[in-house]
């Protein structure tokens, strides 16, 4: 919250230059570079989070196998999956 202070000297400034248009345009530019990396970044860590959910979901498909006659197979298989599910995009992982 601003205070009237600081409304009306935003309002009416002192008249004297805080800084140039160049200035003001480079500060916004390394603005929108940093929003988009933090965006990119929360962007990745989404889809991390939501592949390992998936993994975990698979997981306890597995632990609900448990007492169950299946295949060696399907059980293989479902370990698989939830490992693939994790590593699809191995870079991602770091």
């Amino acid at each position: 919250m601003l205070s009237d202070f600081q409304k009306s000297f935003l309002a009416r400034g002192t008249g004297n230059k805080l800084f140039t248009e160049q200035e003001l345009f480079t500060e916004l530019e390394a603005v929108r570079r940093e929003i988009m990396t933090m965006s990119i970044e929360a962007a990745r860590m989404a889809v991390k989070l939501e592949r390992d959910a998936c993994a975990m979901v698979v997981e306890k498909m597995i632990e609900d196998l448990e007492g169950v006659e299946v295949p060696l197979s399907v059980g293989v298989a479902l370990e698989k999956a939830a490992e693939n599910i994790r590593n699809r995009i191995p870079s991602q992982n770091q």
